[in-house]
């Protein structure tokens, strides 16, 4: 160590490396980044060749997917029999209102003490559906 610094600074030179600077620029060099031309045409007939909304490309998406997706793990993940759970989806004025329909001795499992689990659930729900741009209700029933 040098009187002025506390650390010294490691030396990476190409001991241990197994190969000089002109090889490591070698491999620097490669062609792995360049995409194949057949890729490119795979990725144009199926409409992701990188364009955006901007450059013209049209996406096509179900309307309260991402709200969907939440309402279904995270009711599936809290009951006892998951394949008993089905959600509905209806379109009203207010937005999309989901219906969550799950086995009888999983209800009060779902709503919790005091309805804590099902508000966090509504929560959890419309902030989803928020990020898909739309408004969302949640409605447990029988």
């Amino acid at each position: 160590m040098s009187e002025g610094s506390m650390f010294e600074e490691p030396n990476f030179g190409s001991a241990g490396l197994g190969g000089s600077d002109d090889e490591l620029d070698e491999l620097d060099d490669s062609d792995d980044d360049e995409l194949d031309e057949d890729e490119l045409d795979e990725d144009e007939e199926r409409g992701t060749s990188g364009e955006g909304l901007e450059g013209g490309g049209s996406v096509n998406r179900v309307q309260g997917a991402a709200a969907r997706a939440v309402l279904e793990h995270v009711t599936r993940a809290l009951v006892d029999d998951p394949e008993s759970v089905v959600v509905e989806v209806a379109e009203g004025r207010s937005g999309l209102r989901f219906s969550v329909h799950v086995a009888q001795s999983d209800m009060g499992r779902l709503i919790g003490r005091k309805g804590r689990t099902a508000q966090a659930i509504r929560t959890l729900v419309r902030a989803a559906a928020a990020s898909d741009g739309t408004e969302a209700s949640v409605d447990i029933v029988d």
